[in-house]
C-alpha cells in the first residue's frame, strides 16, 4: 500500500461512491494570510466528510468470506457512516461502536444507512478498544478508522484530486486525529511534489501525533479534552506513525476558542457549515507564513448536531465582541433607564436583554445594578458604546455574558 499504483487503484475505486469536491478560492482568508487560499470542501461529500475514501477502499481490498463475517469499527461519528455507507454498498453487515458523546446527528445518520449502533466509551480509543473485543468474539471484520495503509490510501485520494485542479500547490493543511487522514495526503504529496509543504493540525486538547513525534514514538495522552470531537484521539495509529514521522513538515496545534471564530468566518464569509475537526486546518492558517503561498486547507467534514451549532455560533460572537454584556449602577428613581437606554441607542447598540437587580446594596436608593446584554458589530463598536457609559458617569463594567 501506499504506493503510486495503489493510490490510482484508489482513485478509480472512490470515484464510483464520492461526490465532486472542487476547490473554492477563498477572498476573505487569502485578504487574512497574505496567500492565495483554497479549501478543498470535503464536508459536502454525501456522507459529509472524507472518511467513505478510506472506508469505501478498504471494504473493496477484502474477500467475499472477510466481508460476509460482517464489518465492525469504532468511530466518533464520520468513519461510522463512511463504513455503514460503504457497507451497505457491498451488501455486508456493519456494527458500529461510537463514543457516548458522539453528537445524534451521526449516530442517527449511521443507523440510517442500515449499520447496528453500539454506543460505548466516553472517547475514541475506549470505543475502539470495545469494537476489537467485538470483534474477536464474533468473528467480525475490523476496519480500523485510521491506523491501516488500506484506508490511508483511501484517504489520499484528496491529494490526487488537489494535485489535479492545483498542480503548483505549495502548501497542504490536514487536520489530524489518528493520523489516517494526513497519512495519506502527505505521502502522495511528496511522492507527486518532494517540495510540497504538509502540515497536519491538531487540536490543542488532544494534540497526541505532535507528543508523539516529540517523543520519537507512539504515546498515548492521559486525556483529551477538545470541542473537536472528530479529532478527539490519545493514540495516533502505530502502523502509520513512521509515513507521519518521515512526510509531515510541521504539526501546529489549535485552542477551542480559534474553532469557535472559525466557525463564525465559515458561516457568514462562505455559507458552510464545517464541524470543529473540520474547521482545525482554517484556524491554523494565522499561525502560518503564507505569504504569496498557494494553500489548500482541507475541511475534513460537516457533520454537526444543532445544538453544538448553536452553541458554537453564540460562542463565537462573543468571542469577536459582537455580543457582549455589562453591568452599571444607578440610582433607583423613575426614568434612569430610559437615560441608560437612550445612551446605548445613541451609539447604535442592540439590547437583547436586561436583568435589574434592587438588592446589589443596602441602600438601594444609592445603588442598583442593571446587567445589559448587547449586540454590537465588534470590539471597535462595543469599546464606542462603553466609552460614552463611562463619559455619562456610570463606570460599566464587562461581566461574563450568558444568554
Amino acid at each position: 500500500m501506499l504506493t503510486l499504483d495503489k493510490f490510482e487503484e484508489a482513485c478509480e475505486a472512490v470515484n464510483k461512491v464520492t461526490q465532486e469536491t472542487k476547490l473554492i478560492y477563498s477572498d476573505y482568508l487569502s485578504a487574512q494570510t497574505g496567500g492565495k487560499v483554497y479549501l478543498k470542501p470535503e464536508n459536502m461529500q454525501f456522507t459529509g466528510a472524507y472518511k467513505l475514501r478510506g472506508a469505501y477502499y478498504k471494504i473493496s481490498t477484502l474477500s467475499e468470506e472477510e466481508r460476509a463475517k460482517g464489518l465492525i469499527t469504532a468511530s466518533a461519528g464520520n468513519h461510522a457512516q463512511g463504513v455503514a455507507y460503504a457497507a451497505r454498498c457491498f451488501g455486508a453487515k456493519a456494527v458500529i461502536v461510537m463514543p457516548t458523546t458522539t453528537p445524534l446527528i451521526k449516530v442517527n445518520r449511521t443507523k440510517g444507512y442500515g449499520a447496528e449502533v453500539v454506543l460505548h466509551g466516553d472517547v475514541y480509543d475506549e470505543a475502539c478498544a470495545y469494537a476489537l473485543k467485538l470483534a474477536e468474539e464474533k468473528g467480525y471484520t475490523f476496519i480500523h478508522p485510521f491506523d491501516d495503509p488500506a484506508v490511508a490510501t483511501g484517504q489520499g485520494t484528496i491529494a490526487m484530486e488537489i494535485f489535479k485542479e492545483l498542480p503548483l500547490v505549495d502548501y497542504i493543511l490536514v487536520p489530524v486525529g489518528g493520523g489516517g487522514l494526513a497519512t495519506g495526503v502527505s505521502v502522495l504529496a511528496k511522492l507527486l511534489n518532494p517540495k510540497i509543504k504538509v502540515i497536519g493540525v491538531e487540536p490543542a486538547g488532544a494534540a497526541c501525533l505532535k507528543a508523539s513525534i516529540e517523543a520519537g514514538k507512539v504515546v498515548t495522552l492521559e486525556g483529551v479534552n477538545t470541542i473537536a470531537d472528530g479529532t478527539a484521539v490519545k493514540t495516533p495509529g502505530k502502523e502509520i506513525f513512521p509515513y507521519l514521522k518521515e512526510n509531515l513538515d510541521d504539526i501546529v496545534t489549535v485552542e477551542d476558542e480559534d474553532l469557535v471564530v472559525a466557525f463564525l468566518d465559515m458561516v457568514e464569509n462562505h455559507k458552510m457549515i464545517v464541524e470543529n475537526s473540520g474547521l482545525l486546518t482554517v484556524a491554523a492558517l494565522k499561525s502560518l507564513d503564507l505569504k504569496d503561498k498557494r494553500v489548500v486547507s482541507i475541511l475534513s467534514g460537516g457533520n454537526m448536531d444543532v445544538i453544538t451549532m448553536s452553541s458554537v455560533v453564540q460562542q463565537g460572537l462573543i468571542f469577536r465582541d459582537r455580543i457582549f454584556t455589562v453591568s452599571v449602577l444607578l440610582p433607583d428613581k423613575p426614568g434612569e433607564l430610559t437615560r441608560v437606554s437612550s445612551v446605548i441607542a445613541s451609539e447604535n447598540g442592540n439590547v437583547i436583554k436586561l436583568e435589574h437587580n434592587q438588592f446589589v446594596s443596602i441602600n438601594r436608593n444609592a445603588a442598583v445594578e442593571l446587567r445589559i446584554t448587547l449586540e454590537a458589530f465588534g470590539t471597535e463598536h462595543k469599546n464606542t458604546i462603553l466609552k460614552r457609559l463611562e463619559e455619562e458617569g456610570y463606570k460599566p463594567k464587562i461581566v461574563r455574558t450568558n444568554i
